[in-house]
């Protein structure tokens, strides 16, 4: 009886993360250089939007026809 109220037993603790990468690691240089491409890319897209993010707001100029066109 002496299992059924004892405390279960806990699993091993995880492995610590991997020490982060180093300045000088090419790698760490490249993901840097991609990133900030991306991000020229994607100023580079918004900057081309004439109307802003909520569309044109002026007034449309819409008139209502009458008799003869007028």
């Amino acid at each position: 009886m002496g299992g059924l109220f004892s405390s279960p037993s806990l699993p091993p603790p995880p492995a610590p993360p991997p020490p982060p990468a180093q300045e000088g690691d090419p790698a760490v240089e490249e993901a840097r250089r991609k990133e900030l491409i991306a991000a020229r890319k994607r100023a580079g897209r918004t900057a081309t939007l004439l109307t802003g993010g909520y569309g044109d707001e002026s007034v449309a100029p819409v008139a209502t026809k009458t008799l003869l066109g007028e």
